[in-house]
C-alpha cells in the first residue's frame, strides 16, 4: 500500500523543499506557485484520479458480465495518466486494476507481455492490448444503456 503513494509523497516533499528555499529567499509568490505546482503533479500520480480498483478476480468477473474492458494500471505511470485522461468520464465505465495492490493482475499483466510489468494493459475479449491508443480504447466500450 505504502508504494502506491512513494511516486506522490515525493512530489509533495520536493515541492515543499523548493518552495521552503524560495520563501525564505524572500519569493513568496513564486513559492506558492511552485507548491501549487507540486501538489498538482502529486494528485494526478496518485491513486486519486483512477476509478477505485478492484481484484483482477472482480474486473474479469465484471467484464465477462457487461461487456467492458480491464485496464491494469500502476500509479506513477505516464501512460496509464494519459489513458486516465483522455478518456474522461468514460473511465469510469472500465474495470480498473492496479498492480501494485493486486499480486494476481501483475501476474496477468507480467503473462500478457512477456514478463514485464508494461501498463496500462488493456483487456478485450481476452485478449491482451498494450498501452492501446485511447480512442481505440473508448471504441471498445459497450453501447450505454
Amino acid at each position: 500500500m505504502r508504494r502506491v503513494w512513494r511516486v506522490p509523497a515525493l512530489f509533495l516533499l520536493g515541492g515543499a523543499v523548493a518552495a521552503t528555499g524560495l520563501a525564505l529567499g524572500g519569493d513568496l509568490a513564486m513559492a506558492a506557485v511552485l507548491l501549487a505546482l507540486f501538489t498538482l503533479f502529486a494528485v494526478l500520480h496518485s491513486p486519486l484520479i483512477f476509478p477505485g480498483p478492484v481484484p483482477a478476480a472482480e474486473a474479469r468477473r465484471r467484464s465477462a458480465a457487461d461487456g467492458s474492458p480491464v485496464v491494469y494500471w500502476r500509479p506513477g505511470c505516464a501512460y496509464c495518466l494519459r489513458l486516465r485522461l483522455r478518456l474522461g468520464r468514460d473511465a469510469a465505465r472500465l474495470h480498473w486494476v492496479n498492480i501494485w495492490r493486486d499480486p494476481e493482475g501483475a501476474a496477468a499483466v507480467r503473462a500478457a507481455t512477456g514478463g514485464d510489468e508494461t501498463v496500462p494493459t488493456v483487456v478485450v475479449a481476452d485478449r491482451p492490448h498494450i498501452n492501446p491508443d485511447p480512442a481505440w480504447v473508448r471504441r471498445q466500450l459497450p453501447p450505454r444503456s
